[in-house]
């Protein structure tokens, strides 16, 4: 843990956007139990690519959950600008993640029924950051920026698996949070569509967006401005890559 403990000294405090602080998860039952994640510590810069990187079973999407209080550590603390997210109660976690998070899943999570537009407008109407007169130009606004505006009125169904995952990023970037979370946010595309959606993210932090995204892919991972290395739940390496901005430009 000493790599961990110096990574986080060596990012000054004005600098961090999440810090987290020797996060344990350990599920069971029955006198079993699992270790998820092992005594895992390491910090976040503000305005930052990051990558959290390790192959399948390391703890990765475990991990993101717990830094955006979806799920929480058995043991440690993360707090997130500024705040220690343990201790808000799950209605405050909730309304708090509407403001500060938006969220990109691997498989889209589009509701099927809805039009690009009308599935960016149900996150506005959720998260409440825009009145209701300007929700449909916010939307269509938020497509435009991902490059989905001439789909607005498409169902999910007509559009490709990098279309899909485009609305997706502007429904998470309809409420204007300061960070994207994106859980292994490529793993669903063919390589092509991967690697538009992954430029789109990394352009983000242009935008003054902080971006965390899960990863098992090596070149992914390469082209964040920093990251965390996980195995089987323990931090095997982290700290500044550099390449992230010029490989998303």
């Amino acid at each position: 843990m000493q790599i961990a403990d110096r990574s986080v000294e060596h990012v000054q405090a004005s600098d961090v956007l999440v810090e987290a602080e020797a996060i344990t998860k350990v599920i069971g039952s029955n006198g079993t139990s699992t270790t998820i994640l092992d005594a895992v510590s390491f910090a976040v810069p503000r305005n930052s690519l990051f990558a959290i990187n390790g192959p399948s079973g390391s703890g990765k999407s475990t991990l993101l959950n717990i830094l955006t209080g979806i799920d929480r550590p058995t043991s440690g603390r993360v707090v997130f600008a500024g705040n220690e997210i343990g201790h808000m109660s799950e209605n405050g976690l909730a309304r708090w993640r509407g403001r500060t998070v938006g969220i990109v899943f691997q498989f889209f999570q589009l509701l099927p029924t809805l039009t690009a537009r009308e599935n960016v407008e149900l996150a506005l109407e959720l998260g409440g950051a825009f009145p209701r007169r300007q929700r449909r130009e916010r939307s269509l606004a938020c497509l435009d920026e991902v490059g989905m505006a001439d789909y607005a009125d498409r169902l999910p169904s007509q559009l490709s698996g990098g279309q899909q995952q485009r609305v997706a990023i502007a429904r998470a970037l309809a409420n204007d949070p300061p960070v994207l979370v994106a859980d292994e946010p490529t793993g669903n595309l063919d390589s092509k569509s991967a690697h538009q959606v992954f430029d789109l993210l990394g352009s983000l932090t242009g935008r003054g967006k902080s971006v965390l995204y899960v990863t098992h892919d090596r070149e992914l991972a390469a082209r964040a401005t920093s990251r965390v290395d996980l195995l089987d739940g323990r931090v095997i390496g982290l700290g500044a890559v550099g390449a992230g901005r010029e490989a998303a430009s």
